[in-house]
């Protein structure tokens, strides 16, 4: 379970519940099952509209993703693409198929196999793109699924208060004082699931899963110019020293711009200790 999101979302809870016992006088006055049926019907009715049965059904999928605390092994990672980089520039070939079966990330063993079977280097730095570019673009669309559900409650939460309004309106008319208090509570609930639905769940849900996928993106980065310098012979120094200073210096920067920085950097840092090692 990952501690910051369920703390989170438990701390938001808490919080929430704690303002209203201490400034209501009736907590049950914040429970409307009408209004949350119209935000969360809503919601789901739109959602199901604008996207395919599919992809919504994968919803209950991204969130116990987003709820399990996911690691990376990009030391793990860094290890064996070193292994095999020594195993490579030695030649032995053998030995490099039979380290490739140990691999535990299928991205890299992907990349291992394709060098192996003497695929054209930049066909596997093509395909290894091709799927990196697949796996961006299909959790994008899973996040914009929770960023559409944010916009959509908020909005089905103003329609129910302007349902409430206008059945506050027909009880004035009426003289029923109990009508216009039920139809009241309606029109301000209603705003009050959809903000706090969106803000609560939806958007931070979106939010943390677009983190995850930017974490991902780097590390297929690290892997995609791990293969990249073995295909092309470099001697192991040289792609521990690339691959070692790249995540030292550039692990938490996740952007895109900060991505090529950082393998420019790589490259410089580990052509110097490469130099320095030969000079020795």
């Amino acid at each position: 379970m990952n501690p910051t999101t369920l703390l989170g979302m438990l701390g938001g809870v808490a919080l929430l519940i704690a303002a209203i016992y201490t400034t209501a006088e009736d907590v049950t006055a914040f429970v409307n099952v009408p209004g949350l049926f119209i935000v969360v019907g809503g919601t789901l009715a739109a959602t199901l509209i604008s996207y395919p049965f599919k992809e919504v059904v994968r919803v209950f999928h991204v969130v116990i993703i987003v709820l399990r605390n996911e690691r990376l092994y990009t030391q793990d990672d860094l290890e064996e693409i070193i292994e095999v980089s020594r195993l490579w520039f030695g030649g032995d070939i053998l030995a490099t198929e039979e380290e490739m079966e140990t691999i535990k990330n299928p991205f890299l063993r992907t990349g291992i196999q394709l060098l192996v079977d003497r695929v054209p280097l930049e066909d596997v730095q093509e395909l290894m793109e091709w799927r990196m570019q697949r796996l961006k673009a299909r959790e994008g669309a899973e996040a914009q699924l929770f960023r559409s559900m944010a916009a959509y409650a908020p909005a089905f939460g103003m329609l129910g208060t302007l349902i409430g309004l206008v059945n506050m309106l027909k009880g004035m008319s009426g003289g029923d004082i109990a009508y216009i208090g039920q139809g009241m509570a309606v029109a301000l609930l209603t705003t009050f699931y959809g903000i706090l639905l969106a803000n609560l769940f939806f958007k931070p849900i979106a939010v943390k899963f677009e983190r995850r996928t930017e974490q991902r993106v780097m590390l297929m980065n690290l892997v995609m110019e791990g293969i990249g310098l073995i295909g092309q012979q470099r001697s192991p120094a040289f792609v521990k020293a690339y691959l070692e200073n790249f995540i030292a210096h550039y692990e938490d920067e996740l952007r895109q711009s900060d991505v090529e920085e950082a393998l420019e950097t790589a490259r410089e840092e580990a052509a110097r200790e490469t130099e320095r090692q030969e000079g020795r």
